[in-house]
């Protein structure tokens, strides 16, 4: 993989419920000096990012209902559409797990299709995560199964905030679900260049991860140590 092929997996990551105007600042200011494709903020700070990302190709992304997806439909495609009017390129956001849990499932496509047409319209990029360290893998494949019904751009493995992150194993059971009709994203726990790399190999188009200075440093060390 070429250098400016692995930087463009990345979504920079800075999620934390503290995050500062200078934690915003530096986070932005590490995606233009890298080149990476996204900055992944919580929604309050979609305006301010934008702002800091002004004349550059990286987009900013919102997370919505994040990080356990515990609010209505209605509340939010809200938050969609408001990170939307505040700059958003992207959107991720969580679904309902208990709606799931409760087999409800025409809840959670409604949910989709909803979120999914907000952004269409707006032409943002969506992502769909799952939360998989909650699911069982009929679970896993029925949202798969829904995802392909509404196709959003991405589902993705997890928040980061649950008891696990991404696996190979799911990576590779929601590529076989959705093959090329839609993209998967792996989050949570990717700290190093072997995973990443796995999980690319697995099936991932974009990785989600706060280590994308540190993954990114070690692919330059191993082309420096090679050469």
């Amino acid at each position: 993989m070429e250098l400016e092929k692995l930087v463009k997996l990345f979504d920079h990551t800075y999620l934390k419920p503290y995050a500062t105007e200078a934690d915003m600042e530096k986070l932005c200011e590490e995606a233009k000096t890298y080149g990476f494709a996204m900055v992944a903020v919580n929604s309050v700070q979609t305006k301010r990012c934008k702002e800091l990302l002004k004349g550059t190709d990286v987009h900013v992304g919102a997370a919505i209902s994040f990080p356990l997806g515990q609010t209505t439909i209605e509340t939010k495609v809200f938050e969609t559409k408001d990170a939307i009017a505040n700059g958003a390129d992207e959107i991720d956001y969580v679904i309902n797990i208990t709606e799931l849990k409760e087999g409800n499932y025409a809840y959670i496509k409604e949910e989709m299709h909803r979120i999914v047409a907000a952004c269409r319209e707006a032409g943002v990029i969506v992502k769909v995560i799952f939360e998989n360290c909650f699911l069982t893998d009929e679970e896993k494949r029925v949202l798969c199964r829904i995802a392909l019904e509404e196709k959003p751009d991405y589902i993705k493995t997890s928040t980061g905030f649950g008891t696990g992150g991404a696996t190979l194993e799911d990576v590779k059971l929601m590529k076989s679900m959705v093959g090329d009709a839609v993209k998967v994203k792996a989050a949570g726990g990717i700290r190093d260049l072997a995973a990443c790399l796995a999980m690319v190999e697995a099936g991932a188009e974009r990785i989600g991860t706060s280590a994308s200075i540190k993954i990114t440093e070690e692919f330059k060390n191993g082309i420096s140590a090679g050469a």
